[in-house]
């Protein structure tokens, strides 16, 4: 039984289960309770004949999810407390697998930031709709870790993206605005964030595919991406980072574009980042999630990853020292072998 306090709420409303993210303190960055909650939530309604979809929002303006709560992590792991943290991360990864699978429709309407975690419980599901608000994107280089939730997967599998197109989005930790969510196909509607509302009672008294089938409105924000696509398709490509970084050599404004995004990352995390993505083409994502979770728990371990959060999301100074400092000292080798 979820209270008002509850840091997810979970309530039904017709045949509507719905799930609200409520730890707007945090932007709805996902704790343990929280992930057991939602994945618990999606097992009771998943055979429930009176339950015909599933929908998840904020109970915050300020924003759809934040991501993973890596600040707890980051303190169990200092204090010599793993197991706790790897039981959360097995837990989520889980539960991103079950979404995937989810036999009813799942639909996220998200107004404001999604970002890691959060897309994990909103960009495996049937529906996205965001409005003018949202953006996305996978930070996880900054902070020492790695693109996980299954979007490592996912960016690159979504209708109009590829294995280039998500390694660049992951590796960059490109901020997506709602035009490029909808072209990439990270987003399936849009709707302007005044009639979010109506929409929701919408799909609540009509079903998701009848209430979405009239939106017809357009985000009016520029898509950054499509003059980059081209060069991104030649350079991205390529399974390695080395290999990446030498044919941004050719495009000039594409390599300025990756050097400020890579200020401040992890080089250790760029490079791993870039076999993952490869490995993750020619595979289904339940695989890609192993493969994320073993490098995350590889990743997690090295005091990069508690450095880069200090850094990011407790000092918040953006002065991470991280080891090795130079991509072509990190050892490659160590993260090819966890895939």
């Amino acid at each position: 039984m979820t209270t008002a306090t509850s840091p997810v709420l979970t309530l039904v409303d017709q045949t509507t289960g719905i799930i609200q993210l409520n730890r707007p303190k945090a932007l709805n960055s996902l704790n343990p309770e929280m992930v057991h909650a939602i994945a618990q939530a999606l097992e009771t309604w998943r055979d429930d004949p009176a339950i015909t979809q599933v929908l998840i929002e904020s109970t915050s303006p300020k924003g759809f999810c934040a991501g993973g709560d890596v600040r707890y992590a980051r303190q169990e792991i200092l204090a010599g407390n793993p197991a706790p943290v790897d039981a959360f991360f097995a837990e989520e990864y889980a539960m991103n697998k079950a979404l995937a699978a989810y036999p009813k429709p799942y639909v996220a309407l998200i107004d404001g930031v999604v970002m890691g975690g959060g897309l994990g419980v909103s960009a495996h599901g049937s529906h996205r709709v965001v409005t003018e608000n949202a953006f996305a994107s996978m930070p996880e280089m900054l902070i020492g870790y790695i693109t996980d939730v299954g979007m490592s997967w996912t960016l690159q599998h979504t209708p109009g993206s590829s294995q280039a197109l998500g390694a660049f989005l992951g590796i960059t930790s490109w901020r997506l605005n709602p035009t490029e969510m909808l072209w990439t196909g990270l987003a399936t509607h849009f709707v302007p964030a005044a009639e979010l509302a109506a929409l929701r009672s919408e799909i609540i008294a009509r079903g998701v595919e009848e209430a979405v089938a009239g939106l017809r409105a357009r985000p009016e924000a520029e898509n950054r991406l499509a003059p980059l696509r081209e060069a991104i398709e030649a350079t991205f490509a390529h399974p390695r980072w080395a290999q990446i970084n030498e044919a941004l050599s050719r495009y000039p404004e594409l390599r300025a574009v990756v050097n400020k995004a890579l200020v401040g990352a992890n080089p250790a995390s760029v490079v791993a980042a870039a076999a993952l993505f490869a490995a993750n083409q020619s595979v289904e994502l339940p695989a890609a999630i192993d493969n994320e979770a073993r490098l995350a728990a590889a990743l997690r371990i090295e005091p990069n990853f508690a450095e880069g959060v200090r850094a990011v999301l407790v000092d918040k100074t953006h002065d991470a020292a991280f080891v090795p400092a130079r991509y072509a000292d990190v050892n490659e080798a160590a993260y090819l072998a966890l895939l």
